[in-house]
């Protein structure tokens, strides 16, 4: 059945359908050949993968993005962002990539961070001269920080199908998006001086007080719904709730611009956005279960334990793994399912379950940004107005860079436990690794 479902799959991409419908497709087309009286469970299957607490997350932090940035939060976090680092040469691509650091303390969806500050950057970069292939790609890798860097969605789904530490695990995230961060900006600026992009980008940037100033309303989101968080106020899901009510607030009340008469088309995109989002996770929930009862998973697990003998072996096997299933299985899907069978090999190799849920998390989140189910690529092109196919020669650089970092993401564990181990005083877990 697996392949089938692939080459069915692929198929139906070849003749332009539909992502969600390819994939739905494919799987109700595998369960009427090989096991017809199971297409019932095809409607259960999809409502179940919609189900879960932590995905309502998705469609308040959707509206609270477009409230953002009808509200003037998100272009203050982009002029603040852009006050720091756009006058140099790239500084507009550069500017993309903090911005989403910084939203990803208020988001926890690379989703949400992609409609909410593409809407702005996007156009952005285009009006600069940057092809809007291009800008497409940076946005939805830059937005990958939105799981990475806490609050992250897929970090407690980690934490509780592993039953490993959820704070713990975003104390872990700090590290890894502030590298992955840095190593973008890096590149885009390197990237753009050899392309000859970007020259102009310097026009129109504040000073870092007079942007801090303006900004003072939309960095104080951060620091209130981490805190929120951290203090144990509310859930990373009430979050996004509490989100909403502020950006309504400061939009309505204190920025004053936005009016009750926006309040309606913001609705009526974010619902929009959200049911898009929303059916293609349902349909990736109808293949991973198909995909799950075949025993793919298990058997992955099994072979892994048994042909990679060493820690450092171990963790490259994972990776490979965990690339290829990122692509075709969606991030909550494929957390549930392997996070049970994988961590307790990691605990048999000595490796720190907080550890592995930070390389867990940070690859599965390239599947984000990898054809053919990467949602941020999905909400990029629809911001961008392009097809998938196009954006895929610029992204193939950014997601080696992301795979560059999350080598020494893996084999340098303390950029992820130092943090981890000054808060919680928890002593390193296991040997130093590498391949052996």
């Amino acid at each position: 059945m697996p392949l089938t479902l692939l080459i069915t799959m692929l198929l139906a991409f070849a003749f332009s359908i539909s992502i969600a419908v390819a994939i739905g497709g494919s799987a109700m087309l595998g369960l009427a050949v090989y096991d017809p009286a199971r297409l019932v469970l095809a409607p259960k299957e999809m409502f179940t993968a919609i189900d879960k607490f932590p995905l309502a997350a998705i469609p308040f932090f959707i509206l609270a993005g477009n409230l953002m940035e009808t509200g003037g939060i998100s272009r203050r976090l982009v002029d603040f962002a852009k006050s720091i680092v756009g006058g140099v040469q790239g500084g507009l691509p550069m500017t993309c990539v903090l911005t989403c650091m910084i939203f990803a303390a208020v988001s926890g969806s690379s989703v949400a961070t992609t409609f909410a500050i593409g809407s702005i950057l996007i156009p952005a970069l285009i009006k600069h001269g940057y092809p809007r292939e291009y800008a497409a790609a940076l946005q939805a890798t830059a937005a990958e920080l939105g799981v990475i860097i806490p609050p992250s969605i897929p970090m407690i789904l980690f934490g509780v199908s592993a039953e490993v530490s959820i704070g713990e695990l975003f104390i872990a995230g700090f590290g890894p998006g502030l590298l992955i961060g840095g190593v973008l900006m890096v590149f885009v600026h390197l990237y753009c001086r050899w392309k000859g992009w970007g020259l102009q980008d310097g026009d129109g940037r504040l000073s870092v007080g007079q942007a801090a100033f303006k900004a003072g309303w939309a960095l104080l989101m951060p620091v209130i719904i981490l805190g929120g968080i951290y203090g144990g106020v509310f859930t990373p899901t009430e979050a996004s709730v509490v989100a909403v009510f502020y950006a309504l607030i400061v939009g309505l009340f204190i920025h004053r611009e936005l009016s009750f008469a926006d309040l309606l088309p913001v609705f009526r995109k974010s619902v929009i956005s959200s049911s898009v989002i929303m059916f293609i996770i349902a349909n990736a929930g109808l293949f991973a279960f198909l995909i799950t009862r075949a025993g793919v998973p298990e058997a992955l697990g099994a072979w892994l334990t048994e042909v990679l003998k060493s820690p450092g072996w171990f963790l490259l096997g994972v990776n490979a793994a965990l690339f290829v299933i990122g692509m075709f299985i969606e991030t909550s899907a494929a957390i549930i399912v392997l996070a049970p069978i994988l961590v307790p090999v990691a605990r048999h190799f000595g490796v720190d379950p907080v550890h592995f849920g930070t390389i867990m998390v940070v690859n599965l989140a390239l599947g984000m940004i990898t054809p053919p189910f990467g949602v941020n690529l999905f909400a990029a092109c629809t911001v961008a107005r392009i097809s998938l196919d196009r954006i895929v020669k610029y992204l193939v650089p950014f997601v080696l860079v992301v795979l560059g970092c999350l080598m020494v993401i893996t084999y340098v564990p303390w950029i992820s436990l130092a943090l981890r181990d000054l808060v919680f005083a928890a002593p390193a877990v296991g040997p130093a690794i590498g391949p052996q």
